[in-house]
């Protein structure tokens, strides 16, 4: 059985892309749980991902004696093995597109990231409003997200940003949540996406365990004393 490594649902937005997508597709694993208790060499968190896997990060892929960490490995080891999943458009094209998105995902938006990050459980409108304010960083993070998500809704028609689920949509769910916690603006269509977004099973099964944790660690939110 294939075992896949998380950390805390309510903050760990690169855990929540592989499992989104598994989970999604119907793609069956066991999840192992690694509470975050802090990021030092020392800490319980990093000297079990120690074992597991070289940068003693989450996520990380099990299948049997192959572990696969970082989240654009893990989507491509998942696609090549459920072909018929269609994790990935099934258009040339598009495949590249939706390849592009989720690397640029992963390499960029550092000012929406950094300003924002994610906090499933919480309602931080007023501290979004400030950070709107005051990072243009973050103002053209989100414009570029908007600009993004507008073209391939009209080009593919939607539901999701390729037509049918992909690995694009599991790549950006944490950007929905971090735009939902933050209350940022954005025009309705791409709040409809949002919404949209957050009904799909596998995002509600990751929320719903994110709201069960209740476990709020001050190292996670400076920006709080207390939930």
């Amino acid at each position: 059985m294939r075992k896949l490594y998380v950390g805390n649902k309510n903050y760990s937005s690169w855990s929540m892309r592989p499992w989104v997508a598994m989970t999604q597709a119907g793609i069956a694993f066991e999840e192992a749980y690694v509470r975050f208790d802090s990021f030092s060499a020392d800490s319980q968190f990093k000297q079990r991902m120690a074992g597991i896997n070289p940068v003693g990060k989450v996520p990380v892929l099990q299948d049997g004696e192959l572990c696969v960490w970082d989240t654009l490995a893990i989507g491509e080891y998942l696609a090549e093995s459920f072909p018929e999943k269609n994790l990935w458009p099934t258009d040339k094209a598009a495949r590249a597109r939706a390849r592009s998105i989720c690397a640029e995902m992963h390499s960029g938006f550092s000012a929406l990231r950094s300003q924002c990050p994610m906090n499933i459980e919480a309602s931080l409108p007023e501290r979004g409003a400030l950070i709107w304010r005051d990072h243009a960083g973050v103002r053209a993070d989100v414009q570029r997200i908007v600009g993004m998500w507008t073209e391939l809704l009209q080009s593919h028609g939607g539901p999701m940003l390729f037509g049918a689920f992909t690995l694009a949509d599991a790549y950006y769910a944490p950007v929905v949540m971090r735009l939902h916690t933050y209350a940022l603006p954005v025009p309705a269509p791409i709040g409809q996406y949002m919404d949209r977004v957050q009904a799909l099973p596998g995002v509600r099964a990751w929320v719903q365990a994110a709201l069960a944790e209740k476990d709020f660690l001050d190292f996670e939110e400076p920006y709080r004393l207390k939930p």
